[in-house]
């Protein structure tokens, strides 16, 4: 298949990382020409002479740009093919208004995690997409991570669990190190620590063969440090506020 991007910015340079390992044909269109030709010499992938050049060209377009140009940048293209947009808050419908209402439409939402080719990435589509489209396009999130396909009304829940909340992890490791500073380790010695207990703490749960809870039951022995630790953790809120947090990342993308 040739597949085309118009927007190559971080997130679509990622994308197109993973896509290179496949055997489609990638084509990309930049800002400007000047543009399109750095890029795609550093990628080592096509370029097309113009946006609408590249439409004319490909099987399926990937659109990279911010959401706040998509309709300067969309109006004056006509588009032929399947869609796929990864722009937050802009919807199926909204989507369908730009580029044409009898066309197949694809809305995924990646996260930053895409850079190492690891994203949490959801997948909706409109009603015009065949199984075999849907197959290709879970293929295409899958070369830069892991998909769930979601309803759209469930995207800005899944942009705060996944597209946010790497920030909110982050803090929490940072949190950590800082901690263990504070009792004499030094913080690169820290921060590789916890770093390395998170990842190794999550893939356990990804085995499936045990809750959080139940692990954490595993983990805490009477009258032991962990729950000590647990009970403060509790006193102090973590979870009202993680849940909190979530809340308000929620209601801060319905709003946008």
């Amino acid at each position: 298949m040739k597949i085309g991007i118009i927007g190559v910015g971080k997130m679509a340079t990622a994308i197109i990382q993973g896509l290179k390992k496949g055997q489609d044909q990638l084509i990309i269109s930049g800002s400007n020409l000047d543009r399109s030709k750095e890029i795609a010499e550093k990628l080592e992938v096509a370029y097309a002479q113009s946006h609408q050049d590249l439409l004319d060209h490909v099987d399926l377009v990937i659109l990279g740009i911010k959401p706040q140009v998509y309709e300067t940048v969309l109006a004056p293209l006509t588009f032929k093919q399947p869609v796929m947009s990864m722009a937050a808050g802009v919807s199926l419908a909204k989507l369908a208004e730009l580029v044409g209402s009898d066309l197949p439409i694809i809305r995924i939402m990646p996260n930053m995690n895409a850079q190492i080719l690891k994203s949490t990435t959801a997948l909706t589509y409109n009603d015009k997409v065949s199984s075999d489209l849907k197959a290709k396009c879970q293929q295409i999130v899958a070369s830069f991570g892991s998909c769930f396909e979601i309803a759209e009304k469930d995207f800005d829940t899944f942009t705060a669990l996944a597209g946010s909340s790497p920030a909110y992890i982050y803090l929490f490791i940072e949190a950590m190190a800082k901690a263990g500073v504070a009792h004499g380790l030094p913080k690169d010695k820290a921060l590789e620590i916890v770093s390395q207990t998170v990842l190794a703490s999550a893939n356990q749960l990804l085995q499936g063969q045990d809750s959080p809870h139940s692990l954490i039951d595993k983990i805490c022995s009477p009258g032991g440090t962990t729950i000590a630790g647990l009970l403060e953790l509790e006193r102090t809120g973590l979870t009202a506020a993680v849940s909190a947090a979530i809340d308000k990342t929620i209601e801060k993308a319905k709003k946008m």
